[in-house]
């Protein structure tokens, strides 16, 4: 039982990237047209004067005062973006102002976890044991309502793992990760449903991302996603969360970290810190429903052989800025 709450105090993994439209209605009438930009080879479309259409990755912070003011950019003053080459020309830090998340973190077979890590990266890091052939992961539905990159929705499923060069120990890790909010995994899956999110992600931070429809959306006392099979395009998993009504408006500050290999074959680590601006947590399992069907992605997660939910994070605001990759 001891291990399994402090198993419970594990966060979210990996943050890196995520939408329905803005809420002022701004993002929705300028997605109504879409022009095609060449990034790293790639023709793709973006909204037609959107922030990436217009400042790629790099908007003045006034525009975005100017175009949200409700948005509390204080804690972006603060930070400083430099000019990176990613495979194409960007910025770094990304920001993303207004965000939604929601997280299910539960057991699952470590043995298979494993298998799905290139060698490289179980030389630096191992998914954490939390007790005899089970380890951890965390699965994540992100709602990016309004960022650098315009707005998408994203899902993260990632292995739990201890930081590169230090010891596995498990539940002892765990806690340390948890007591410094400083998250370290692999991310296995990261679908998106926009084409520049694909691109970037793929060939700017070496992640396994794929475009799908992601359905995001809220009812009274729910969030439900619908995440769709890219070659079917019926509905393949679905993730119905409970909103939680003991919200804390507390600022806390996470940073979650990953490990994976470049198109290049070497070892990279990214990261991305975030600002939870609402946020609840829970360790009922009624809190979260998972539906899968016979997808692509509910067969692979099927794969895993989940166990029980340890943790469920329900983040309705938070602000994140990502970090380009760089060499471990």
């Amino acid at each position: 039982m001891k291990i399994r709450n402090l198993a419970a105090t594990a966060g979210v993994i990996l943050s890196t990237v995520l939408n329905p439209s803005w809420a002022d209605g701004t993002s929705k009438s300028m997605q109504s047209e879409s022009t095609t930009i060449n990034l790293a080879g790639h023709q793709l479309p973006v909204v037609k004067g959107g922030l990436y259409d217009r400042y790629r990755s790099n908007p003045p912070l006034s525009v975005i005062e100017a175009e949200a003011p409700d948005i509390d950019l204080s804690w972006f003053r603060e930070l400083k973006k430099e000019r990176v080459d990613i495979g194409f020309e960007s910025y770094s830090p990304n920001f993303y102002y207004k965000n939604s998340r929601v997280t299910a973190i539960f057991t699952a077979d470590l043995d298979k976890l494993r298998e799905l890590m290139p060698a490289q990266v179980l030389e630096k890091v191992q998914p954490l044991q939390v007790w005899p052939g089970r380890g951890l992961v965390a699965l994540t539905a992100y709602a990016y309502h309004y960022c650098d990159n315009d707005s998408y929705n994203e899902i993260g499923l990632s292995v739990i793992t201890n930081r590169p060069g230090s010891s596995s120990l498990g539940p002892l890790t765990l806690m340390s990760q948890a007591m410094s909010n400083d998250f370290w995994g692999y991310v296995l899956k990261l679908p998106v449903n926009t084409e520049l999110a694909r691109v970037r992600g793929v060939v700017g931070y070496n992640l396994p991302k794929w475009l799908t429809g992601i359905n995001y959306r809220e009812t009274d006392k729910s969030v439900i996603v619908e995440i769709s099979d890219s070659e079917t395009g019926k509905v393949d998993v679905t993730i119905e969360a409970r909103k939680l009504d003991d919200l804390s408006n507390k600022v806390s500050m996470v940073t979650n970290s990953f490990t994976n290999v470049d198109q290049q074959g070497r070892l990279t680590t990214g990261y991305a810190t975030s600002r939870q601006l609402s946020h609840a947590s829970s360790t009922s399992a009624e809190a979260v429903n998972l539906s899968l069907t016979e997808g692509s992605l509910s067969t692979f997660i099927k794969s895993l052989k989940l166990g029980k939910m340890l943790k469920y994070e329900y983040v309705p605001e938070f602000q994140s800025a990502l970090y380009s990759p760089r060499p471990l």
